[in-house]
């Protein structure tokens, strides 16, 4: 004989399952795009490139070449003879709408 609350526990844990899987398989497909991006690499031509491609816009790409840094490279403290730089970060902020309803932005 089976409880109701066994049910509910199983039916409840055969739906985190399946979310769970769901979940996994979608982030299973995009690290498997992501690792199929194509390697550019950084010269005049990368503009002509990007043009070109279907709204400006190269979906997953790995772009390789030497950076160079705005003033000074980063050094680190734990490893001699490693540096790095900090990408640029462009912030857009989205157009606010009064919602009389909440109340709020």
């Amino acid at each position: 004989p089976v409880t109701p609350g066994e049910l509910i526990c199983l039916g409840s844990s055969l739906a985190f399952t399946g979310l769970f899987y769901y979940l996994y398989r979608r982030k299973a497909r995009v690290v498997a795009r992501i690792q199929e991006a194509p390697k550019l690499q950084v010269d005049d031509n990368l503009p002509a490139l990007v043009s070109a491609a279907d709204g400006r816009c190269l979906p997953y790409v790995a772009l390789e070449g030497i950076v160079l840094p705005a003033k000074a490279a980063l050094t680190s403290h734990y490893h001699e003879g490693l540096h790095g730089v900090i990408q640029k970060l462009l912030l857009k902020e989205h157009r606010l709408i009064w919602n009389s309803l909440a109340r709020s932005w």
